[in-house]
């Protein structure tokens, strides 16, 4: 069944400032294209050190992902470990990247704190829970190689699961206490307005239609205006078209849709994550799920995304949240949303600089909110002249991946199939 999007973002997050199309001919430093996490670290960052920004938005500000987000803020990636970053990236930079993930947390709501934004921000921890003895001992091996860097993950057990997330379907877990939460909107607006109190420009209905560069400059053009600057920052993720060859390519965006209650009286909710945790577990579809400051249950996990502002699998993610939590059964979903996340074949985050003054940086895989806050300002030291040897991220060319077309047709198949498997295991 299909269903109209409600998001709860939109519907409770603070206000924002009407902004403009962007018209006629503008000249700037930087320009960015794209005005979600990444694109506004990096605006705030450059602004910071006194560069002129310019950011220009096919939409409104965190039209996508950035606004559409589970808003977990997980510094821990969900597929690899300091020694596979080893074994991908040789050692000088899986350590930086080992480090610059734990940290990741943590310098989001350092950034919250100092620019004092309103976006309900909390760091209470994050509860990862496992679905299968197999599971558990995948996570024993992982938690040891990130404890070896000092990321002070916890285990759990079954008690303590249950008490501290008020479900019984899982027998053991982990807590990362660096993990938190936010509204994503409202971080968004934040960061938005933060920029914009430094000189930042922001352009919304702006999409870029060509980029070329003369003479050492780079000319971004829309459909009735254009920017002349020195360096060009692509910064939309799970969005990116065809702007840059092969780009779009080198990514596939999955759906992740969320579903939220209205506010539940204590007698349903009160057992229900009482400590403030975020929740997520160790399915291959997986699902993440947040108590709202009033009392809301948000939930979420894989989905589909049609045309017409609608989106598709919300029926399995409410059965799947009441077998989580049987206290919801029966409750009011009120809200049904979605978002794309950008995965990469090595589930890496990925820099690209395919011309010199044209940087790219996407591909968070499912932590996107810490992670891409952190590659927003990356982009912007490499604008500022770090070199590009010294950054946590390595600049890797843009690679296309293999049988793209394929995967992404079968990516409906793949997750019913993926969630059978992960029924069997958890009987």
């Amino acid at each position: 069944m299909v269903y109209s999007s409600r998001s709860l973002w939109s519907e409770t997050a603070t206000s924002d400032s009407p902004r403009h199309i962007l018209t006629g001919s503008h000249r700037a430093d930087v320009v960015i294209i794209g005005a979600g996490f990444t694109g506004l670290r990096a605006a705030l960052e450059l602004s910071e050190s006194g560069l002129s920004v310019v950011v220009l938005e096919a939409g409104d500000v965190a039209h996508g992902a950035s606004g559409s987000s589970g808003g977990q803020v997980n510094p821990i990636p969900p597929f690899n470990t300091p020694s596979q970053f080893r074994r991908l990236l040789g050692t000088e930079y899986a350590e930086r990247l080992t480090n610059t993930y734990i940290q990741s947390a943590d310098d989001l709501f350092a950034t919250i704190k100092k620019y004092q934004i309103d976006c309900q921000a909390r760091q209470n921890g994050w509860l990862r829970v496992f679905h299968s003895a197999k599971a558990l001992r995948k996570e024993e091996v992982c938690v040891k190689e990130w404890n070896e860097h000092g990321a002070g993950i916890e285990f759990i057990g079954r008690s303590e699961i249950e008490r501290k997330s008020g479900t019984s379907a899982y027998h053991s877990g982990i807590i990362t206490p660096q993990g938190g939460a936010v509204q994503p909107l409202s971080l968004s607006r934040g960061l938005a307005k933060a920029a914009e109190q430094r000189g930042v420009k922001i352009y919304s209905k702006s999409a870029v239609l060509s980029l070329d560069k003369s003479e050492g400059k780079w000319t971004a053009k829309t459909s009735i205006g254009s920017v002349l600057s020195d360096w060009v920052i692509i910064a939309t993720n799970g969005y990116t078209g065809d702007l840059i060859p092969g780009l779009s390519k080198s990514i596939i965006p999955i759906t992740s849709i969320q579903i939220a209650t209205d506010p539940l009286p204590e007698e349903t909710i009160g057992s229900i994550l009482p400590e403030g945790h975020t929740m997520s577990d160790t399915r291959r579809v997986i699902m993440i799920a947040r108590r709202e400051p009033d009392n809301r249950i948000a939930y979420g996990s894989h989905g589909r995304e049609f045309g017409n502002d609608t989106i598709g699998g919300v029926e399995w993610l409410i059965k799947d949240a009441e077998r989580v939590f049987p206290q919801l059964r029966g409750v009011n979903w009120s809200y049904r949303w979605g978002g794309k996340v950008a995965l990469t074949e090595d589930r890496l985050p990925h820099l690209h600089e395919p011309k010199p003054g044209l940087l790219v940086g996407l591909g968070y895989n499912g932590r996107g909110v810490a992670i891409s806050n952190i590659m927003g300002k990356v982009l912007a030291k490499r604008v500022l002249g770090a070199n590009p040897n010294a950054l946590p991220f390595p600049t890797s060319p843009i690679m296309k991946i293999p049988f793209r077309s394929l995967k992404k047709t079968l990516e409906g198949p793949a997750i019913w199939f993926l969630r059978l498997l992960d029924y069997l295991e958890s009987r």
